[in-house]
């Protein structure tokens, strides 16, 4: 049911918050109501009294001239048409402040779910599908909201002007009846056939936003390939599908107003034949009655036809409203743990207990039964190729993902029964994949920092992480504006800001997976002797691809296929001569043993 999903809930709670504005809003949409009532019974007396008929006025007793009782219920028209759209002025002000407030309300709300999922649950999506289906929140929220206050004020007024028709004439009202069934029938028909065209044009917009989203996402590979021809063919057949299905749901709504136009001039010829056979072709009596009835069918005409673009509206945004409810509904869906024991730093070690890991994309396993201690202020280093499971290890360690089986226990305790953004907190990650925020070079370092750090602070960092030199030269030096995901900066420029970042945090454990990849020789040496300063008093836990700065690490791991193939110090693998030893080999002088090199 439409009232047990994610977005009515949504609507419901937002409603209950903004009540007064709510109960404000329905009092001056029946303010409204009432004098546009007042107003057609006002109208009604008026023509009877040019007409020469008895009004109200002479009918009450009171003793007024005709010239009198006319400009009073000219004044009283006036007025009440002056209520009316003073009502309808108020009520759309309020209608909007409505709407403004919900959107205030849940676009945070949505915000805050997406980032509630567990970085593993948001991994298996398309970052173009949910990045469309966040930036469609603002439009589905707008048009839910609206269209339902809408038919909400429509329907009031449409119930008013079918109250004066029938009290003019029951039998008008019952051809007046007529025509709203025909429209409903008309609205019957297309409405499925809008919604699914309106569904198919929907998916179609949501193909478009990802493939902009993955071609700028592989842009320099595009470019690098000279591929753009074969983007821009494929984007094109996209846009040629979206542009099908568009003009089939634009000439569904096209039939719409058509009809509604067509209709209620048939319904009027027949009305005027009716009301002439009904008064008995007595004109005293039909004009004054036809008249007001005319001009109040009129105006529920214009009130259906309200009522039925509001309808549409609601029905082509239901693909919408659907997407959104797939996101935020729970289901399926894993969430970042919250709660727990808070962490309060690290006493003895980090144990990785029989730990396993399999991906749900996957059927094989990543990681099988890996156990090893990283003691405190100790380093562990993990050596192995692409693809061994080696940077799913520090995931798992930091929080992004959980065990399949076994727990990595954190002085004895399940890093599962840990406050996760305690823990992750005192950890500061350094990655070969930089993740940079498009601002200035001081709030990407600053990024994720426990407290809000002074100037001197991200400059000793920068200095610290061999990157204060290169930001100096900058034309705006930290204050400079680094471009989407740092694309004004170097690879080596990017490693050494995501350097200084970790080292702003001061954090208690370091994790580093390939932290020097991208550097030269030369800044390589220098961030080296800074990365040994700053890792002593620390627990470390380091990933490398080039074995000399890992060789003084208390114990290292070589992994292969998700396990531990060797484990020791650096001398211990050298000495076994084993997978180890062959990569060291390589790497130093350039040799190769085939039958080891076969393992990693």
């Amino acid at each position: 049911m439409a009232s047990t999903t994610p977005m009515a809930h949504l609507l419901h709670d937002t409603a209950r918050q903004h009540w007064r504005l709510l109960m404000l809003y329905l009092l001056f949409v029946l303010l409204l109501s009432f004098s546009e009532a007042c107003l057609f019974a006002t109208i009604y007396q008026t023509m009877r009294l040019l007409l020469g008929a008895p009004s109200f006025t002479e009918i009450a007793g009171f003793g007024f001239t005709q010239g009198q009782r006319l400009f009073l219920l000219l004044f009283l028209i006036s007025a009440l048409q002056m209520v009316a759209s003073m009502s309808r002025a108020i009520a759309g002000i309020l209608s909007g402040r409505f709407a403004a407030s919900c959107q205030r309300s849940i676009l945070p709300e949505i915000h805050r779910y997406i980032l509630s999922l567990s970085y593993g649950c948001v991994s298996s999506f398309k970052i173009g599908d949910l990045s469309h289906q966040a930036t469609l929140a603002p439009l589905t929220i707008n048009t839910e909201i609206d269209e339902r206050i809408r038919l909400l004020t429509e329907g009031l007024l449409a119930l008013i002007y079918s109250l004066v028709l029938f009290v003019i004439s029951p039998w008008l009202l019952l051809m007046a009846g007529f025509l709203g069934f025909c429209i409903i029938l008309t609205q019957s028909w297309l409405r499925p056939r809008i919604r699914l065209a309106a569904l198919a044009v929907e998916q179609q917009r949501r193909n478009i936003s990802g493939t902009i989203t993955a071609d700028l996402q592989v842009l320099r590979l595009i470019h690098t390939n000279a591929c753009q021809e074969d983007s821009n063919r494929r984007f094109a057949n996209e846009v040629e599908v979206f542009d099908q299905k568009l003009k089939k749901l634009s000439n569904l709504r096209s039939l719409l107003e058509p009809i509604a136009e067509l209709l209620p001039v048939l319904a009027a010829v027949l009305l005027g034949t009716v009301s002439w056979i009904l008064s008995d072709q007595q004109n005293g009596l039909l004009i004054p009655g036809l008249a007001t009835f005319v001009l109040a069918l009129q105006r529920l005409n214009i009130r259906l036809a309200k009522l039925a673009l509001s309808l549409n509206a609601l029905t082509e945004n239901q693909p919408r409203v659907e997407i959104l409810n797939q996101l935020l509904t729970p289901s399926g869906k894993i969430f970042r743990r919250q709660g727990g024991t808070p962490f309060s730093g690290l006493k003895e070690a980090i144990v990785f207990k029989n730990v396993s890991f399999r991906y749900s994309s996957r059927q094989e396993e990543t990681l099988t039964s890996i156990s090893f201690t990283i003691p405190r202020h100790g380093m562990v280093a993990l050596v192995g190729p692409s693809g061994s499971g080696k940077s799913t290890l520090s995931d798992l360690l930091i929080g992004l993902l959980s065990p399949t089986f076994g727990a990595i226990l954190v002085d004895g305790k399940d890093l599962q029964t840990l406050d996760l953004s305690s823990w992750q907190n005192s950890l500061g990650v350094v990655s070969q994949d930089v993740l940079l925020i498009h601002d200035t070079i001081a709030a990407n370092i600053a990024f994720g920092s426990p407290v809000v750090p002074s100037p001197e602070a991200i400059r000793h960092a920068a200095t610290a992480a061999n990157a204060d030199g290169f930001i100096n030269r900058l034309p705006q030096g930290y204050d400079t504006m680094i471009g989407e995901h740092g694309h004004r900066l170097s690879g080596g420029q990017r490693q050494r800001i995501s350097l200084a970042r970790a080292m702003l945090r001061n954090p208690e454990v370091l994790v580093l997976d390939e932290a020097t990849s991208a550097l030269d020789s030369h800044s390589e040496s220098a961030v080296h002797a800074a990365l040994d300063s700053f890792s002593h008093g620390r627990t470390v836990l380091a990933i490398a691809h080039r074995l000399s700065s890992i060789r003084h690490a208390d114990t290292i791991l070589v992994i292969d296929a998700g396990k531990i193939l060797e484990r020791g110090t650096h001398d211990e693998l050298i000495a076994a001569r084993g997978a180890y030893a062959d990569l060291w080999e390589r790497q130093v002088h350039g040799l190769s043993r085939p039958h080891l090199h076969k393992q990693l």
